[in-house]
């Protein structure tokens, strides 16, 4: 899928675990919501940093460029060194190693630790790196092009320092879900790892299938690309993403959205 397809997908499941977290008992104070669901927005991008046309890939001008060949690599390198018999030789990364669940499991976990140990300051750069991706992905169009990106960055930090402050104030949410002493912002991890296996959804439904599953073996691929049947799969960026699935992902966003605040 494109990158508003991923970022409004990943908003809307967000909400949705809101609204389940409020039928478990465990409600979302309203400021973990919204910094939640942009994170998730933001993270759902996140997997396509092995890709240099990805949105992500120039989100953050030459560093991002210069992360996303290092990833690139990497995943190739994983890939070549796992591959089975049955898995095709191919000459990039793209849609291997960042495309799992491992790998969103251990971003979300490495975002969780940082967040507990690296005080405020980790806090406000995980935010403003998701801040920065959600601007990206949900206003694709108006944050398009060399000469927003400095005013997408400054739009990114400012909403990273109000949030923060927004969740510093008690019963805001900064503990929300983990209540021990030093376990502020443990939660964080959460958004990141959901959105990223909500990205993994999405190439799934498209003709190529995602590998999300590695380094699980299916028969005799390790890297299969898991997927609905063929006949229903999608090209990215065609009419079924853009006029069926991106409303779908609003409507269910809203609903999610009303049943967390308990509005429905």
């Amino acid at each position: 899928m494109m990158g508003p397809a991923h970022s409004l997908s990943g908003a809307a499941a967000w909400l949705g675990v809101g609204a389940a977290a409020a039928a478990a008992g465990h409600p979302m104070p309203w400021p973990v919501l919204l910094v939640g669901a942009l994170i998730c927005a933001g993270a759902a991008l996140a997997p396509d940093l092995d890709h240099k046309a990805a949105t992500i890939s120039h989100a953050f001008g030459p560093i991002s460029r210069w992360l996303c060949e290092i990833v690139d690599k990497l995943s190739y390198a994983v890939y070549k060194a796992t591959r089975m018999k049955g898995d095709p030789r191919r000459s990039g990364g793209h849609r291997t190693l960042t495309h799992t669940w491992l790998w969103a499991v251990l971003i979300g976990a490495g975002a969780s630790a940082a967040a507990i140990t690296g005080g405020r300051w980790a806090v406000l750069a995980i935010l403003f790196v998701h801040m920065v991706l959600a601007i990206e992905g949900l206003l694709w169009r108006a944050a398009r092009g060399s000469s927003s990106d400095i005013l997408v960055w400054l739009l990114a930090a400012a909403s990273a320092w109000i949030l923060a402050g927004i969740l510093d104030k008690p019963g805001n949410g900064s503990d929300w879900l983990f209540t021990e002493p030093g376990q502020q912002y443990l939660w964080l991890g959460l958004p990141i790892v959901l959105g990223a296996l909500v990205h993994d959804i999405g190439d799934a439904l498209t003709v190529s299938g995602c590998p999300i599953l590695w380094p699980i073996p299916l028969g005799r691929r390790r890297w299969y690309p898991v997927g609905p049947p063929k006949a229903i799969r999608f090209r990215a960026g065609s009419w079924v993403e853009l006029k069926v699935l991106m409303p779908v992902f609003m409507v269910l966003g809203g609903v999610g959205c009303a049943a967390a605040l308990n509005v429905i």
